[in-house]
């Protein structure tokens, strides 16, 4: 019997004895066995179409399966699949580069090329350390880098703990979470407060032994927490302050997620490293990129880069990338996030007014969230943070109402995702909307 042969249950059964799933008790895992992608749609291996809400993990902003990406990928393997960055470079690295020149803010001039976003976060701290010769990274609870040595280190939230002690010189300070501090976003007495705490934090620390903060511009996973420009241009110019690299992990949020080409872009901030992967190219093949400022970039003229990885620059997934920004620009879709964001913000008014288990939603282009409660007045949420199995309440029946009408998105604790592929139209957004409202019907009967 060959691979091919397989059904769904050979492949779950084999699947679970030969491989480890991440984030999970293995005896948890229920996965899906998929099939095959197209547009905003996956099937299973039982020829069941699920509607993708989340883009996977929020990354196949393009759609699947465009077949532009897919030529782009097979003509590079074609005519050349590998070479080592020690040894020379290629045109489609040239291309890649100039195109990031091109798209980022300010003067971000030079992308070091990675895996991932993991990889991408780890060599921003090394670069900041080299550059500045200083060694602590500010960075927030509320926050997710990636699962490798130092990004690890750096989250705040519950998954960093099986890695700690981790590494030296993080040090926290404060998230920017209006909702839950019973404020509105653009609340001045609040963010000067949040402002204020955090230079604190910076003099309780010694601005001379800081490197870099790093912050996702909009927090992903944990909350797409969206901040006010007040607070966002804050931090750029308490990093110019206390000469602090401010590093922003655009890995969830760049390329078109946000309705521009990155989340910071909003607020006119320029960080002086910006770390970007997933949208890059949309995860068809792996690739990340840290992209720094003209002035870092300088520092390295004279001074060796102590930064390597045997798949830097990859042609592969260097052709992919730029296949994938030329599918932005001639598709429009940092456009169409813009506009059906605009829907999307509208649609969760009408939310909130009928479903009382909503207490907030937070939109941005096409990168969105519900968060769910048992008490709007109180605002405690539908699960404790960082919940057990058996706290989970109504959530597991909400998720697997979304599964079984067609619908997947990712749902953490008390909160679930609207994170479509940014090709998604008018009608298809509405559909999903549609069975998601019908979902919270669960949840509003769980606190009546």
């Amino acid at each position: 019997m060959t691979i091919a042969d397989l059904n769904r249950q050979d492949i779950l059964d084999q699947s679970r004895a030969t491989t480890l799933y991440e984030w999970t008790a293995q005896k948890a895992m229920q996965p899906l066995v998929v099939d095959h992608a197209k547009g905003i749609y996956f099937w299973d291996v039982d020829g069941k179409r699920y509607m993708d809400f989340n883009s996977q993990l929020m990354c196949v902003n393009i759609g699947h399966g465009d077949q532009r990406v897919i030529d782009a990928v097979k003509a590079q393997m074609d005519q050349l699949c590998y070479v080592a960055p020690t040894l020379g470079t290629t045109a489609t690295r040239a291309e890649l580069g100039t195109l990031l020149r091109e798209i980022t803010p300010g003067n971000l001039s030079k992308a070091f090329f990675t895996n991932g976003g993991a990889e991408a976060n780890e060599n921003a701290i090394k670069i900041a350390r080299m550059v500045t010769g200083r060694h602590k990274i500010m960075a927030r609870y509320r926050t997710y880098h990636g699962a490798t040595a130092g990004a690890i280190a750096l989250t705040g939230d519950p998954r960093r703990w099986a890695a700690e002690p981790g590494i030296s010189g993080v040090v926290r300070f404060p998230d920017f979470y209006p909702y839950r501090a019973g404020k509105e976003l653009d609340d001045p007495g609040y963010t000067a407060d949040v402002l204020r705490a955090t230079e604190e934090v910076i003099q309780f620390e010694g601005p001379h032994t800081i490197a870099a903060m790093i912050i996702e511009p909009v927090v992903g996973t944990n909350g797409i927490l969206i901040p006010s420009g007040d607070y966002i241009r804050g931090l750029r110019e308490l990093c110019t302050k206390y000469g602090i690299l401010l590093i922003a992990d655009e890995v969830m949020s760049g390329f078109g997620r946000t309705g521009r080409w990155f989340a910071v872009d909003h607020w006119d901030v320029v960080p002086d490293i910006m770390t970007v992967a997933k949208g890059l190219t949309s995860a068809y093949v792996p690739l990340g990129a840290t992209i720094v400022s003209d002035t870092i970039a300088d520092y390295f003229e004279e001074r060796p880069l102590y930064a390597g990885l045997t798949y830097n620059a990859h042609p592969v997934g260097c052709a992919a990338a730029v296949a994938c920004i030329k599918v932005y620009k001639e598709d429009r879709l940092i456009e169409n996030a813009a506009a059906l964001g605009e829907i999307l913000q509208a649609e969760y008014g009408k939310l909130r007014e009928k479903h009382p288990s909503v207490g907030d939603t937070r939109a941005i282009g096409l990168f969105s969230l519900v968060e769910l409660v048992k008490d709007r007045t109180t605002r405690e949420p539908m699960t404790p943070y960082n919940p057990k199995p058996s706290e989970l309440g109504p959530m597991p029946k909400f998720n697997a109402f979304l599964r079984a009408n067609g619908l997947f998105t990712f749902v953490r604790w008390n909160t679930f995702f609207v994170n479509p592929p940014l090709n998604i139209t008018e009608q298809q957004l509405r559909e999903g909307l549609a069975i998601i409202d019908e979902a919270l019907n669960i949840t509003d009967e769980a606190i009546a």
